[in-house]
């Protein structure tokens, strides 16, 4: 991504949106539907709902959204009990190119991952965004606690649009007991159940904290129990598991950790959002058998143009 100060003196924000994640709260969080050829586009419907509500917000003029075009990526081979698409409804899964066409539809820039991940390409986003010329905040529009890595300060932020919660640095580190920079540490010895990977046999959130609050990162935390400087319930047989899996936390660090050489080709410019596709909007519209969306549809802030 490349760019220069299109803001002309005022704010700008950059919104990176979590498709992914939207597409299964909107499957999950809302009743089926089926369209006229009697598909199953629920979440579609939903996702689109939740894209035209983040739209209308002010300050919102610029947005990328990322999909998980296929769940699989680099990090199965990396590692075999990574997540993959087992498990996920088919209804939902058959989604995720209408959900894409739905997005662009809209208006909105779309980044379908194949070999990474759609967190792979927000990370990137909001490392290529926040140190363009006239960017004032980065917000990446998602719960998902392996971005909390992506914040930085106020300038890069994770919102969590269902709970109307904004997490600059501070509020990572409140939640977490550790700074962003170590959410990669934390999320290896603690597992990700979501990601597939188990973690450390006896750590848990709360000796993860401790640890890592006091040394950042896997490779500072001293062999010896009797070495650290914090005081932790069960240290031996802590300190014991982490020597014994050295290796594989190391790897789970890995799969944390998210990319940040997603090749993004828009510039910011084309983030900017200037209105829908009108003619594709109303034949998707048309396709999916919901003509009220089209009602909804907001006008650009004065801002986005």
């Amino acid at each position: 991504m490349v760019g220069r100060d299109t803001a002309g003196g005022r704010s700008l924000n950059v919104h990176l949106v979590d498709g992914t994640y939207e597409l299964f709260r909107a499957h999950f969080g809302a009743p089926p539907q089926t369209s006229p050829a009697g598909v199953e586009v629920g979440a579609t419907l939903g996702l689109m709902r939740s894209l035209l509500s983040l739209l209308r917000e002010d300050g919102v003029t610029h947005v990328g959204c990322a999909f998980d075009h296929v769940i699989e990526s680099f990090r199965n081979a990396m590692y075999p009990g990574y997540k993959t698409s087992e498990g996920v409804p088919e209804a939902l899964l058959a989604q995720f190119p209408l959900a894409e066409r739905a997005t662009r539809a809209l208006g909105i820039v779309v980044w379908p991952m194949v070999e990474f991940e759609a967190d792979d390409a927000l990370a990137t986003a909001a490392g290529q965004a926040v140190d363009l010329a006239g960017v004032t905040q980065v917000v990446i529009c998602s719960p998902d606690k392996d971005l909390a890595q992506c914040v930085r300060g106020s300038r890069v932020v994770c919102l969590d649009r269902r709970r109307r919660l904004v997490y600059d640095e501070p509020a990572v580190v409140q939640k977490f007991g550790v700074p962003p920079a170590s959410i990669p540490d934390w999320l290896a010895l603690v597992g990700d159940a979501a990601d597939g990977y188990p973690g450390v046999p006896r750590w848990g959130e709360r000796s993860a904290t401790a640890l890592l609050a006091r040394y950042r990162h896997l490779e500072e935390i001293p062999d010896d129990a009797a070495r650290w400087e914090v005081t932790v319930r069960g240290a031996a047989g802590l300190a014991q598991s982490l020597r014994q899996h050295r290796e594989d936390v190391l790897l789970y660090r890995r799969l944390a950790t998210l990319r940040r050489d997603v090749p993004l080709v828009e510039p910011l410019e084309a983030l900017r959002w200037t209105g829908v596709h009108r003619s594709d909007l109303a034949a998707l519209c048309e396709e999916l058998g919901d003509d009220q969306i089209v009602d909804r549809i907001p006008q650009p802030h004065r801002s986005h143009l």
